[in-house]
């Protein structure tokens, strides 16, 4: 059976960001750690191929993109779904700023794309784009958090402009008014862009309205770039409706955790949510992170911490910080060194919490996400219940224990400040099912 939609995600915390959002709007999903190297044997409606390239630099990113791709083709998929950030932000350094162009046009030649489009905009989530500008909130993204980014800073929130610096190929717009109209309008305005030899069309879109009225005019197109919002007006299109079926997942037992390495102002904002309820937590200083030896030390810290705790509640272990100390790391370190010792680090710690029992895993940070499910050995998840706005509860098989657990990976900048409790107490309300 030809799956209906296959995406390629550049973080961890996107891909199930995206998933969620499908899983809610009626499809059956399963997300893979990196391209499979087997076909797929879940029957199910949507696979998300999530890779950690959003901070490589673009000829990398191209290549692991492309490789999904093949898989993908290899798997009879009707269409194709790239899936970035819904700051849209990316690889960072210097004068190269951004990937997602690059991917984007490889990923158009490859499937004989001639138009597509862009949006990161996710309503539910603050991130909405007005005449080709993207607000975080009720700010641009310019004056929005993104701007102190310690690895992807966001200075310009005229999204024409950001694409059009990353492409060869001309970008257009389709702005508020077009949107409003509904499906015809949106075709014809693709098609006028397509005419005058546009092939990435920047889309507005002010509310979920706009991402539903999308959704009819992207039926056929090869190739759809988006943040996770579009999701919700694509399944539709294939006649599927929301069912609580599609997101049941076993029931959850074992201890409880959060591993925390984003350092987003609402992740800092969780943090201290957790800690001010009474929450246990134990905090890395990364300037610490010297050599191996420290990382291994550091790590058997946390961890001696943490497992007498584990039967009295969930604990959290963080790395989270402001932006200045931040900064201070990186200088110490350099940035892709500093990130680097950081998530090794709790990659390690998140190994540990899991042989010690934890069976419940929240992770914050999309480079902390994929440290851990890789260290946890997880290749599929499968996707449930949302949490909040972009955030589901997943489950998957951990060869490590050789036991499956619940996992949830929060995008750093996603989630309410009560989140890390509340993901717990959604996951034991969640419908579930048997094994």
């Amino acid at each position: 059976m030809p799956l209906l939609l296959g995406c390629i995600a550049d973080d961890f915390t996107g891909a199930t960001d995206l998933a969620n959002n499908l899983v809610r709007a009626g499809m059956r999903v399963v997300q893979t750690i990196g391209v499979p190297t087997e076909p797929l044997q879940a029957q199910v409606d949507a696979v998300v191929v999530a890779l950690k390239s959003r901070t490589l630099p673009p000829d990398e990113a191209v290549a692991q993109s492309l490789a999904a791709l093949r898989w993908l083709q290899a798997q009879h998929v009707e269409q194709v779904y790239f899936k970035y950030c819904s700051t849209f932000d990316s690889w960072y350094r210097g004068d190269v700023r951004g990937n997602i162009g690059p991917v984007t046009e490889a990923l158009m030649t490859a499937l004989g794309c001639s138009l597509t489009i862009a949006t990161p905009a996710f309503p539910d989530n603050q991130r909405t784009v007005f005449q080709g500008h993207l607000f975080v909130g009720d700010v641009l993204l310019s004056e929005s958090g993104m701007k102190d980014h310690p690895l992807t800073p966001m200075n310009d929130a005229n999204l024409v402009r950001v694409m059009q610096a990353q492409c060869q190929r001309p970008v257009g717009l389709v702005d508020y008014r077009v949107m409003a109209q509904g499906a015809d309008a949106i075709r014809a305005r693709l098609d006028q862009l397509r005419a005058q030899g546009v092939a990435v069309a920047v889309v507005d879109a002010l509310s979920n309205d706009d991402l539903i009225r999308l959704g009819p005019a992207l039926k056929g197109m090869p190739l759809i770039t988006a943040g996770s919002g579009v999701a919700m007006g694509l399944p539709a299109n294939w006649g599927l409706t929301p069912t609580p079926a599609t997101s049941e997942l076993p029931p959850a037992g074992g201890w409880q955790a959060v591993v925390s390495g984003s350092c987003s102002q609402a992740t800092r904002g969780q943090v201290a949510r957790f800690q001010a309820r009474g929450g246990e937590a134990w905090s890395i200083d990364p300037l610490a992170l010297i050599d191996e030896a420290a990382v291994d030390r550091c790590a058997k810290q946390a961890l001696s911490w943490a497992t007498p705790r584990l039967a009295q509640g969930p604990v959290l272990i963080y790395s989270t910080a402001e932006p200045t100390q931040v900064q201070a790391v990186q200088q110490q370190w350099g940035v892709q060194a500093a990130g680097e010792r950081v998530e090794q680090t709790l990659a390690r710690i998140a190994q540990g919490l899991v042989r010690a029992g934890v069976r419940q895993l929240v992770v914050a940070g999309g480079e902390t996400s994929g440290a851990c499910v890789q260290a946890l050995q997880i290749t599929q998840l499968h996707i449930g219940a949302q949490i909040d706005p972009g955030v589901p509860w997943c489950h998957a098989h951990s060869p490590l224990v050789n036991e499956a657990l619940h996992l949830t990976l929060k995008s750093g900048n996603f989630g309410s400040e009560d989140f890390f409790h509340q993901a717990f107490v959604q996951l034991h309300l969640a419908p579930s099912r048997s094994t």
